[in-house]
Parts: structure tokens; sequence; C-alpha cells
């Protein structure tokens, strides 16, 4: 039977990626992604073959990995981070559908969220949410309204795609709705190309937070009302000190 493996290769680091992963790409005949991704793991994998599309591509990559992978080639696609975080393993099932020719096996990898979250100390030790803030397929409505209750529930929050070129104020109008629930000192973080060269961090409160340029590649961290900065470090607590 075919088989296509969705593999997350966490931030871009090579060692930050799961020795599944690794042992997956190393597997494998092909190798298919988003260009940037490719580019990141091209030199550890040589002599693999290499497919990549553009970005807003997506339906296109996933296609060709079936194709491949119904050819009888073994076929790794690779996605940042964890595959099934905002990633292409569901995408991969969807077109799939229920064509038992080909199986999928979904390998996961280190997500923005805990490889951006140990850069800055432990933001995420308590409850959080993800929440990105890209509107392509996500209306801005919907966006809203799940910052409004994640930050009307006391959660930390892990922003992905904070700013674009076209999305200059997202950020901005994201501090703005969490703002309506926690104070303008609450503890926050952002890092920036996670596992890559030039990687930086950097600790603030969220009324600093509202006025910081983030760009594609930077994650944000706003905490809860219990997050504290620890020796430089953003830390939530959970609570076992006081059992």
């Amino acid at each position: 039977m075919a088989k296509l493996r969705v593999v997350g290769i966490g931030p871009g680091d090579y060692e930050e990626m799961t020795v599944k992963a690794v042992n997956a790409l190393n597997a494998c005949d092909v190798i298919v992604g988003y260009t940037v991704y490719v580019d990141l793991v091209k030199a550890h994998f040589p002599g693999k073959e290499f497919f990549t599309t553009p970005m807003r591509r997506e339906a296109d990559r996933c296609r060709l990995a079936l194709d491949m992978a119904r050819e009888g080639k073994d076929v790794a696609m690779i996605c940042s981070g964890d595959a099934g975080i905002y990633g292409m393993a569901g995408l991969i099932y969807e077109l799939r559908g229920e064509d038992a020719s080909v199986e999928v096996e979904v390998i996961g990898g280190l997500t923005a969220a805990t490889s951006g979250g140990c850069r800055l100390g432990a933001p995420l030790t308590h409850d959080f949410a993800v929440i990105s803030l890209s509107d392509l397929l996500t209306p801005w409505e919907t966006i809203e309204k799940r910052l409004d209750c994640a930050a009307a529930g006391n959660f930390s929050i892990a922003l992905y795609n904070p700013r674009s070129h076209k999305r200059t104020d997202y950020l901005q109008k994201a501090c703005d709705i969490v703002l309506r629930h926690q104070s303008p000192e609450t503890v926050c973080g952002v890092v920036r190309n996670i596992g890559r060269e030039g990687e930086e961090t950097r600790v603030m409160t969220l009324a600093a937070l509202r006025d910081y340029e983030a760009d594609m590649f930077t994650t944000v961290f706003i905490g809860n009302s219990f997050t504290r900065v620890v020796d430089g470090r953003m830390v939530t607590p959970r609570g076992y000190r006081d059992v």
C-alpha cells in the first residue's frame, strides 16, 4: 500500500526535530513542502527528491504528495512546527477522503507555542489558548470572539501570525481586545525566528506589546493574571507551591 507521512519538522533547527521525524525523512524517497521549509531541511537529507510550492498553494502541494504516493513513491510532506497544528495533516486527510489506496501517517513536531515558550521561560505552565491572527481562512469577527473568550477566561495566550504586509495593525487590535479583561501590566513576551538564525526574545508588558512591531516570523505570548517575571523569565505558575 502507498504511504504518505505528514511530518512536523519543528521550528527549523535540526536538533529540535524528533527522532521519529528524522527517521521518516531518512526513509522516504521524496520530500514535499513549502519552499522555506524545504530549504531548512535540504542540507540534512541529501539524495532525496524535493518538490515545493509557494505560500497559498497548499492544496496543490497536498495533491502532488498524494499523487506521488499513489505512484508508489515513499513520500514525506513536511510542515513547520507540528503537522496537525496549522499544518497540512488535516488537508491531506480531506483530499484523500475515503481512498484507502494511500495510508497516511502523521508525525508530530514541536509547535511554536512550545518551542518559543521555552525560550521565554515557562509562560504556558497552566491552561492556555493558541490563536492565529491570520484572517485569510478565518473571519476577523471569529478571531476577535476567540480572543475575547480566552482573555475573559484568564487563559495564557500564544498568538501565531501576528502581522503581515496587509495586516499591520492586527496585533494592536488583539491587545486592545485582551485589555478589556487584563491589566496593561500583564506580562507578555515575543520570540522571533525560533530555532533559526537571528533568534530574538523579549519580555514586556501588555501595554508595551500593543506598540511592538512584530513580523510574520514572530510568536507572541500573553500571560494570564498570575504570570510573573522571574529572573528575567516569563513564568505562569500552576499552583504547585500551594499544594
